[in-house]
């Protein structure tokens, strides 16, 4: 990197990025959660989901990751628009559109990277993109079983249209594990705990 590069266009995307740790996930709404998870939140562990399900495919757990942690980085320009909202959205915005407008002054090997990254998630070929796209699936239905034990039962909703939405074979055994096991067996594991 040459000493002389401005990152000014860099670090205003950063400070861009971390309204996603204020912005609502807004489809829990409609479920009657309150105060639903943040953007950031989700793609947290959505990132992480994906990097099991692709390595238990197979695939490149650290691209998956990759892609899943960009995947909703619009939303800073576009709200979390829930799936009601976008039947009313006219042309609704392209994520490809939306990052290439964020990094259009990014140094151009990076904003290359991140093009290209959204690009892949959107296409839905690679096996990466599909790990990413079921983790995204995957966590949805996580949150839904989690808001449902804390008495949010319209969750359910969430819960079995993510699962039908999991194409892969460890993104469904991995679905089918999760939705087996108690929101906090994994404490009571922990804990030394005879499991329920």
């Amino acid at each position: 990197m040459a000493e002389d590069q401005d990152l000014t266009s860099v670090a205003n995307f950063l400070f861009e990025a971390g309204t996603l740790k204020h912005t609502a996930r807004t489809g829990w709404w409609m479920a009657g959660v309150r105060q639903p998870e943040t953007v950031a939140e989700h793609s947290w562990r959505t990132s992480l989901i994906a990097s099991v399900i692709a390595k238990l495919e197979g695939a490149d757990p650290a691209r998956a990751a990759f892609l899943a942690v960009w995947h909703d980085t619009g939303e800073t320009r576009t709200g979390d628009v829930n799936h009601l909202g976008k039947k009313y959205t006219e042309g609704e915005a392209d994520p490809r559109d939306i990052v290439a407008d964020q990094v259009a002054a990014f140094p151009e090997g990076l904003a290359q990277v991140v093009t290209e990254v959204i690009a892949e998630y959107e296409a839905k070929e690679s096996p990466e993109a599909v790990c990413a796209r079921d983790a995204d699936k995957l966590e949805c239905m996580l949150q839904g079983i989690e808001y449902r034990a804390q008495g949010y039962e319209n969750a359910q909703r969430w819960i079995d249209n993510s699962r039908g939405r999991i194409v892969t074979k460890a993104g469904q055994a991995l679905a089918d594990a999760v939705l087996k096991t108690g929101s906090l067996d994994w404490l009571r594991a922990a804990l030394g705990e005879t499991q329920r």
